[in-house]
């Protein structure tokens, strides 16, 4: 047995609602607390002092009553500081070769936006080698704990060959089970003359190659990639498949795409950028969580969405990161907390339980995102004595340390 107990902690949210010093508060916010960890899993969470010791008193007994191997206890003094959960990013593209920095710098400049950018990613991607495309995916995976991410899911999409995007699932699947299958990216140049062919590999031989290795399916539902009419045939042959289903939608423009995820029951919808009175209460009726990633508007200077209309009508929240190499080359988490506080009206508790525990309601995980008895210890250490310093002092590396299931990671 191994125990990691965390004391002195100056404000931990546990977004677990009545375990927090006020009633009903959501993020379960309690002051002058400690965590304790047994076996990567939440212990025992609430205030400092002698509780907590008891902790670390029975683990050093059992230890003591067993051999070596069974681990010993690592006492943590934050010091005053603040301790989250650990992010988790529910949306993100990291399996591609080369990037699109020349295309980012023409778009500051002026020019605009659109969907077909992926096919010169999809390029580079068919002639990276698996040796390129793990290390530079071993990269993100270290920048992304190094910034208090514990839980993401990662997509295909950017080979959109049967065997390539089987080739990206079998990679993005060596570091995260949440893996989503997006052979609707976008059509490739190779068919463009018979869009039809493309969905029917898409539906069938791509999906059958992928299945094993993905969770998820996904659809980028938009101008310039797939119709509503395609997006409804893709997504019911994946959750035929035994797929989970999720998409891209109202980026661009206004869309079917709130409408589609609500009625085929997926458990996203992502961008949620331009909506109409009725997306929104559909939102608002369903179970569907309306994921917005903030990092998009600022790459590309677009409008960001109303975060403030969709909690005030009752619709789950959750921010990514949507790390690509096109639109949102950030994998930075705190950031999207920055923006979502600064330009789309949520405050710091919302944006921070959007960025936890509302990625992990997008992934269907009651695991992680919240520090509640049993479930996984993946801690974010801040160096700050508040979470408010994520939206406060933008930029600046504010994590001290990560623990997923109670080992450090960051």
């Amino acid at each position: 047995m191994s125990t990691l107990l965390i004391t002195d902690i100056g404000e931990l949210t546990t977004n677990v609602t009545g375990l927090g010093d006020e009633p009903g508060d959501p993020t379960g916010l309690i002051r002058g607390a400690a965590v304790a960890v047994v076996d990567g899993r939440i212990a025992w969470v609430g205030r400092d002092g002698a509780d907590a010791a008891a902790i670390v008193d029975l683990a050093a007994t059992d230890r003591t009553a067993a051999d070596d191997r069974t681990g010993g206890v690592t006492v943590v003094d934050a010091a005053g500081r603040a301790v989250i959960p650990g992010f988790v990013d529910s949306h993100t593209h990291l399996v591609f070769g080369d990037d699109r920095a020349d295309e980012f710098e023409a778009r500051m400049a002026g020019q605009p936006y659109v969907a077909g950018g992926i096919r010169r990613t999809v390029a580079a991607t068919r002639a990276a080698s698996d040796a390129e495309l793990r290390a530079r995916l071993a990269g993100f995976v270290a920048e992304l704990h190094a910034q208090g991410t514990t839980t993401f899911e990662v997509k295909t999409g950017y080979d959109l060959t049967a065997d390539g995007e089987a080739r990206l699932a079998r990679v993005a699947r060596e570091v995260t089970d949440e893996v989503t299958f997006l052979g609707a990216h976008v059509v490739p140049a190779e068919f463009a003359a018979d869009r039809d062919a493309y969905v029917d590999l898409v539906c069938g031989q791509m999906l059958a190659a992928v299945r094993p290795h993905a969770r998820w399916i996904d659809v980028f539902c938009e101008t310039g990639a797939f119709t509503p009419d395609e997006t409804r045939r893709i997504l019911r042959a994946g959750i035929d498949a035994g797929l989970r289903p999720r998409l891209h939608g109202n980026q661009l423009g206004h869309g079917q795409g709130v409408r589609i995820a609500v009625e085929l029951g997926a458990w996203s919808v992502d961008h949620c950028t331009h909506l109409d009175r009725e997306d929104v209460r559909l939102l608002a009726d369903s179970d569907v969580v309306a994921t917005l990633l903030p990092g998009v508007e600022f790459s590309t200077r677009h409008p960001y969405p109303d975060a403030r209309r969709l909690i005030d009508a009752g619709v789950t929240v959750a921010l990514a990161s949507d790390c690509n190499p096109g639109t949102s080359f950030t994998s930075s988490m705190p950031l999207m907390v920055a923006l979502a506080v600064r330009e789309m009206g949520m405050t710091v508790a919302e944006a921070v339980w959007a960025a936890t525990a509302g990625g992990a309601r997008a992934l269907g995980r009651e695991d992680v995102g919240t520090l509640a008895l049993g479930t996984r210890a993946d801690l974010v250490l801040l160096d700050a004595s508040s979470r408010v310093h994520l939206a406060y002092r933008p930029g600046v590396p504010l994590v001290a340390a990560v623990y997923r299931g109670g080992s450090r990671v960051g």
